[in-house]
């Protein structure tokens, strides 16, 4: 397994991922999508998934193409070896969904509710996302790179093996998370919040000073 090494010896195991290669798609240019159906193989090209109730659906090696999901239900739904590529939503509804071997090509969403998600070998690259909410998600191998998120909501979730690469993120709550090898050495912070749990994040000299204000008035100690 690869090893990122850094000062005095320090190892940080870096995301677990894969490119997701689709080959012979089915196209479907007017699709008709379904609550709890299933879906494998398949292209779609400018989806209007908007508002519709997919709660429960499964999709299996399936590609999205400037397809837009403005408050579709995907409440419980899967993917699984899925591209998204220039996704669109002011309003992203996936709570209790799951994504394995994902990727989301620059995305624009507004409001992304994913609460207790499941995120295994995920990457975000390049877009923006106004509010990120991941509360009690359990991420494994994911990578954001490129990224900008307003906020970033993580409270009581579980991260392992997490990456943010040359994002900008207006804040993060940590508050109850559980982190392992959460990297967020290239990124850019403007507020934390949750400091009582920042063990496992991995951060450089240039952000702990930072941070250093923020923790010790959390520690509550007199720095004169």
């Amino acid at each position: 397994m690869d090893k990122t090494h850094g000062k005095a010896g320090a190892k940080v195991a870096p995301p677990r991922l894969s490119a997701v290669e689709l080959q012979d798609l089915e196209d479907l240019p007017d699709p008709v999508f379904r609550r709890g159906d299933r879906y494998e193989n398949v292209q779609f090209s400018r989806a209007a998934v908007d508002g519709l109730d997919l709660g429960g659906a499964v999709f299996t090696e399936c590609r999205f193409d400037a397809s837009s999901f403005h408050e579709a239900q995907l409440r419980g739904a899967s993917f699984r070896d899925c591209i998204l590529a220039e996704a669109y939503a002011p309003v992203f509804l996936g709570a209790r969904s799951a994504w394995r071997e994902v990727e989301f090509r620059n995305p624009r969403l507004g409001s992304a509710e994913l609460y207790e998600t499941g995120w295994q070998s995920v990457r975000i690259e390049g877009g923006k996302v106004d509010f990120l909410n991941l509360r009690g998600a359990k991420l494994s191998d994911v990578l954001i790179s490129g990224c900008i998120i307003n906020e970033l909501d993580l409270g009581a979730a579980s991260a392992t093996r997490v990456k943010l690469e040359d994002c900008t993120v207006g804040s993060l709550d940590l508050t109850g998370a559980k982190l392992k090898d959460f990297d967020v050495r290239s990124t850019e912070f403007r507020k934390i919040s949750g400091l009582g749990n920042l063990s496992g994040l991995v951060i450089d000299e240039h952000q702990l000073s930072l941070l250093a204000p923020l923790i010790a008035a959390h520690l509550g100690v007199k720095v004169l």
